[in-house]
């Protein structure tokens, strides 16, 4: 991401606006975490409603008596019935109907059980109370409301991506290879989205236009109205910021590396669009139609931006400087902290939903400890890229929910045991290649007794954060129902994070501003961050459009194989590769339609294949000529701190080990999760 050039970014802008700005974030995600609590909510009502008024779900206070009677002369009725057929019948001529004692069982069958529902009816009014009318009267309008708000969800979903979006772009932080650094790169950055914005509108237009004459298309014609005016407010930001630069910025000349500072969703755009418009595949409408990708799974991304809260959140407390604090009396030298920051940063990745959200939350504050320990840059820079990199295989990262909810060849269960052991080789991997690049691992502390009493001590201020943790997952189980699972964390961890912010205010020694306050900046963090990820994202999607669409990937794969070995090779060079180039959530979307099916239809394991893309995806996250996790490092650290040149190092490996050490480490874990299984195949 690009660093901030407008006030809306630094740390000048004014409080009330970020106040403003947080407020508004925080109301858009409360909403869509309601609406996702709705269900639970309801559900629980009616497990408590039967278990205070058992047969709860019978219980109408607004059922009629039943019309039927009990009060009936059997004789007179069967006599009647025997004379109605012979008055249909008057010359014998329908055979033999109904006899006197047919018709009487028959009789008798029918008034018992109006009896029955009569005494059934007038139970019911017994029990019915005026408590119960309320609770019922509750219950059936939040069914109702559910009901009738379906689609609520997704236009929230689009108004906090319109939002986050809006404030990336006044911010200037949508993902780029490089910020703009003169007046040139911000005309070429402001200019491609500028243009990139109104081909979507362009493109939403088209599909419009084509939905109009498609029955049963109203709601996805509405769709389309908010997201061409989402693309056209955006439009308007970027022609107002084209005119309107930093009066600080140089002029510059335009040089090779001058396209850099546009963002990558802007290089997206075009090229579908391009694509699209040139081979009469849709004519203009294909960006449009990809892009309600992201509505068509809008809870999964819903998901996204309640992990980027979590992750902010969590930038707001002091819990990892508390966390630090507890290694910092063993004087760990930098290969040792290295190795324990892969490891202990793995499990809280997991909780933020993906590596890239691990890594703004709390990556400049590993990056500081790092130096403190005496690290080098260039292996500081490494640590911090790859700290979010080994826990998106754990449980309960958002990603292997998303794989899950999409493939139902393989689950989570079994995705998150196997990552789990994949975590401990790459996890191991990364601490061998250090320890012996760096020599030195053993700590240099003299006398352990007093480290570990200290260590103890650093413990004791984290006792009350996991106190609180447990009392709310608790309290979700008791009052809602709900476990803590993969399922349940996007909705729990947010809850959780700002009540350890306030804590953290009380008793935690953080006192630089109120709890509110802290909310409200991560909250306003998180519109910046969600907005880039998501705008990434659903112009990833269009690049899945393309690579769907020209058939490239299915051109690659044979019919028949003679070798699996050759097909899984060849699957970890095209992952690989996608992953440098496309957000994770998009380019498993992208797999999954693509991708998955041929490849386990030429004979590879679908957990295995799952497992293995997972792996290439993290690889190529950490592979230029994007490198996106690098790219976030760079924006918690600074440009100038990541690109400090380093003339003395002694060889090529120490020059660039930012680049190569996680290369390293994530292909030699790739080549070994995508071969050795190999060996137990049939």
């Amino acid at each position: 991401m690009s660093e901030p050039s407008s006030s809306w970014g630094s740390a000048r802008a004014p409080s009330h606006a970020r106040r403003l700005h947080g407020a508004v974030v925080l109301l858009l995600l409360a909403a869509l975490l309601l609406m996702g609590l709705g269900s639970n909510i309801h559900s629980r009502m009616l497990s408590v409603g039967e278990q205070i008024w058992p047969g709860y779900y019978s219980l109408d206070p607004n059922a009629d008596a039943p019309a039927c009677e009990t009060d009936v002369d059997i004789d007179k009725r069967v006599q009647e019935e025997l004379s109605a057929e012979k008055e249909d019948d008057p010359f014998g001529m329908g055979g033999g109907g109904p006899s006197e004692e047919q018709l009487r069982r028959s009789i008798e069958s029918n008034v018992e059980r109006c009896e029955e529902r009569h005494e059934q009816y007038e139970s019911m009014q017994e029990r019915i109370t005026p408590v119960l009318v309320a609770y019922k009267a509750v219950e059936r309008g939040m069914a109702r409301w559910l009901t009738d708000n379906r689609s609520l969800s997704t236009y929230l979903f689009i108004m906090l991506l319109g939002f986050g979006a809006a404030t990336a772009a006044f911010a200037n932080h949508h993902i780029s290879i490089r910020p703009p650094i003169n007046r040139v790169d911000w005309v070429l950055a402001e200019g491609g989205q500028l243009v990139v914005n109104l081909l979507m509108v362009y493109s939403l237009y088209n599909y419009f236009g084509n939905l109009v004459d498609t029955p049963d298309t109203g709601r996805l014609q509405d769709l389309q109205k908010a997201w061409m005016v989402m693309f056209t407010v955006l439009a308007g930001i970027n022609l107002v910021r084209l005119f309107s630069m930093p009066a600080d910025l140089p002029r510059g000349r335009l040089g090779i590396s001058s396209p850099l500072a546009i963002p990558l969703y802007c290089w997206m755009g075009v090229m579908g669009y391009l694509y699209f418009s040139s081979g009469g595949n849709w004519d203009s409408a294909g960006l449009g139609v990809y892009l309600n990708q992201l509505t068509k799974h809008a809870s999964l991304f819903v998901n996204i931006g309640l992990y980027v809260f979590v992750g902010m959140m969590l930038k707001q407390t002091t819990i990892p400087d508390r966390l630090l604090a507890v290694v910092q009396p063993w004087q760990l030298p930098p290969a040792t902290l290295a190795s324990l920051v892969i490891f202990a940063t793995a499990f809280p990745t997991a909780f933020t939903g993906a590596s890239g959200i691990f890594i703004l939350a709390v990556g400049g504050t590993i990056y500081d400890e790092l130096r403190r320990a005496g690290a080098g840059r260039q292996l500081s820079l490494a640590t911090t890229a790859m700290s979010g990199s080994l826990g998106v295989v754990l449980n309960p990262c958002l990603l292997i929910v998303v794989v899950a909810a999409l493939n139902k060849e393989v689950t989570t269960s079994e995705l998150f045991g196997w990552g789990f052991w994949v975590f401990i080789l790459s996890a191991t991997i990364f601490t061998l290649m250090v320890t012996r690049s760096e020599k030195e691992w053993r700590p240099r502390v003299s006398n352990p007794r007093l480290a570990m009493k200290q260590s103890l001590r650093a413990l004791k201020p984290l006792i009350p954060d996991v106190t609180l943790i447990a009392v709310i997952v608790f309290l979700f189980w008791f009052v809602l129902g709900m476990k803590f699972n993969e399922f349940s964390a996007p909705t729990m961890l947010p809850i959780i994070m700002m009540a350890l912010v306030a804590l953290d205010y009380d008793g935690g020694g953080s006192r630089v501003m109120g709890t509110g306050r802290r909310i409200a900046i991560g909250a306003g963090e998180s519109a910046v961050h969600v907005g880039a990820l998501l705008t990434l994202i659903g112009l990833s999607m269009t690049v899945g459009g393309v690579l769907e669409r020209s058939h490239v990937i299915a051109g690659l794969f044979p019919a028949e194989a003679e070798s699996v070995l050759l097909v899984v090779l060849a699957l970890m060079v095209m992952l690989t590769i996608i992953g440098m180039f496309m957000d994770p959530f998009a380019a498993v979307v992208l797999v999954s339609a693509t991708i998955a099916q041929p490849a386990i239809g030429l004979g590879v394991d679908a957990l295995h294949f799952w497992v293995m893309t997972i792996v290439a995806f993290e690889l190529g996250y950490l592979t230029p000529p994007v490198a996106l996790n690098h790219l976030l490092t760079r924006q918690v650290v600074g440009v100038k701190e990541a690109l400090v040149p380093e003339p003395e190092a002694p060889n090529l490996y120490r020059r660039f080990q930012r680049l190569i050490l996680p290369l390293m480490v994530m292909g030699t874990t790739l080549l070994l999760v995508g071969l050795v299984p190999l060996l137990f195949y049939g």
